[in-house]
């Protein structure tokens, strides 16, 4: 049996509407995926230059305790480095050491104490993502190396 011939009519020439949304759920996907693995390198980026910032803020510190025998008390804190601190004791030769104190990566300023931790004379640390407002180190808190 033979089909009968229709005449056929040119298909205009474009995409469907399935077609078109296809490739919008794929692309969706991938920038979907892509965000997803960009969030995790933010935090590692966050955390590195934490440690970076540490090292520099105890560098400086070691320099004032070499000029003055003595790092700055607690109560002057890490504003010793940028203003001459007034109080007790008072340093022997002060200079600026820093511009400004820098700020962690979530906005906080970092934190100091004397004596240290583990043998340290003294700890610089930041609070982390998880800062709970009280000045002690929680969950998350990134210290500075021995």
């Amino acid at each position: 049996m033979r089909r009968p011939n229709f005449p056929r009519t040119p298909r205009a020439a474009g995409y469907t509407l399935f077609e078109i949304m296809l490739v919008l759920g794929i692309i969706a996907v991938l920038v979907g995926s892509a965000i997803y693995l960009l969030v995790g390198n933010i935090d590692v980026a966050r955390e590195s230059r934490v440690e970076a910032d540490i090292q520099s803020i105890s560098t400086q510190l070691r320099v004032y305790e070499m000029q003055n025998l003595r790092p700055p008390t607690t109560e002057q804190g890490l504003k010793a480095l940028v203003t001459r601190p007034g109080g007790d004791p008072p340093p022997r030769r002060w200079k600026q050491l820093l511009e400004r104190v820098p700020l962690d990566p979530w906005g906080r300023p970092y934190r100091y104490r004397i004596p240290g931790t583990d043998g340290r004379s003294f700890d610089v640390y930041s609070s982390g993502p998880s800062d709970a407002g009280d000045g002690a180190p929680g969950r998350g808190a990134i210290f500075n190396r021995p």
